[in-house]
């Protein structure tokens, strides 16, 4: 069973960065892990993700030219890099990976996501 750990949230002010990381153990045949946000009252979105064997990526348009997700296969991990943090970007921040295989509806669905991290929480103040 693939298990999610993520790390990296914190309080930030508006204008400030963060890195989130997130490190997929007991993994086999992950092909694509994202980030998701979800904040108090909203639905759960797609932030951004990757495609493991290539680094392609893929971002929201509410976070593209501020942050950045990129990997390390040979850590099984992921990174969320965040700049021009605004309050809009307040959330609990997820990870998510899937196999080869699993039912997909494209890197930014979540659907598309079989295994899920706790979530690690990034508040940003104005």
């Amino acid at each position: 069973q693939v298990q999610l750990v993520e790390s990296g949230g914190d309080s930030v002010q508006a204008g400030g960065s963060l890195r989130l990381s997130c490190t997929a153990m007991h993994t086999s045949s992950i092909n694509y892990m994202g980030w998701f946000r979800q904040a108090p009252g909203k639905e759960r979105e797609a932030v951004a993700a990757i495609y493991m064997h290539r680094s392609d990526t893929y971002y929201a348009d509410s976070v593209k030219r501020r942050y950045t997700i990129s990997r390390d296969s040979t850590k099984n991990t992921v990174y969320l890099q965040m700049s021009s943090l605004e309050p809009e970007d307040t959330a609990m921040y997820y990870c998510a990976a899937r196999q080869a295989g699993d039912t997909f509806h494209g890197p930014l669905s979540r659907s598309s996501y079989k295994y899920w991290g706790q979530g690690t929480q990034v508040t940003v103040s104005s």
